[in-house]
């Protein structure tokens, strides 16, 4: 069980550090994307997990939960599509945090991306940081039966100018007790690259 709780804990450590890096790069000023996954490349714990990262430079994903809905725009926040390997496991999910830094979220999937892809979810976490002090965390819990866990609905991927287009939901608590209360979250996403 420990050896499953560290591979989501992993996953979700290197989502959000793909989530750091482009967000830095967005507020250096629009690069073309090229640089964005040149630099991308360069942090090592991306580049080891994979080169098929991408930051999508227009869309949307949203991501709601309970009454409040969340909405990531990929022209002024940071989106990414990442890929990554864990041992002799492929993970596929979809990052981001907004410009202000005080909303981050992380869905992943055991696979590897493609059209028309319904894959279960295995890594999850919504972040809210209103200061140092007021910070909420929504996670995947460990006690999810696999399959339980919610789903990855990949309808397009890496056509043409669309990045990824699809839905998903999933279930996250608070904290990491059996009987916590879990939270339905669910959300779309239409990521695009810049044309060539």
């Amino acid at each position: 069980m420990r050896s499953k709780r560290f591979t989501k804990w992993y996953i979700l450590l290197v989502l959000c550090l793909s989530v750091m890096a482009t967000a830095c790069q967005k507020d250096t000023g629009e690069q073309a994307v090229d640089q964005k996954k040149v630099a991308l490349s360069a942090d090592s714990v991306i580049n080891t997990a994979s080169p098929d990262n991408f930051l999508a430079t227009a869309g949307t994903l949203t991501v709601t939960m309970q009454d409040s809905t969340y909405t990531f725009d990929a022209s002024t926040d940071s989106v990414a599509f990442v890929n990554m390997g864990v041992g002799d496991n492929r993970y596929f999910g979809i990052t981001a945090i907004n410009k202000a830094h005080t909303l981050s979220f992380g869905v992943s999937s055991k696979g590897s991306a493609a059209d028309s892809l319904t894959k279960p979810v295995a890594g999850g976490q919504l972040l809210m940081m209103a200061d140092v002090v007021h910070n909420k965390q929504y996670t995947l819990t460990q006690y999810a039966e696999p399959g339980d866990a919610g789903k990855i609905n990949l309808l397009q991927y890496r056509q043409k100018d669309v990045l990824a287009k699809g839905n998903f939901f999933t279930f996250l608590s608070k904290d990491d007790e059996p009987n916590s209360s879990l939270y339905r979250v669910e959300g779309t996403f239409e990521l695009k690259l810049k044309k060539q």
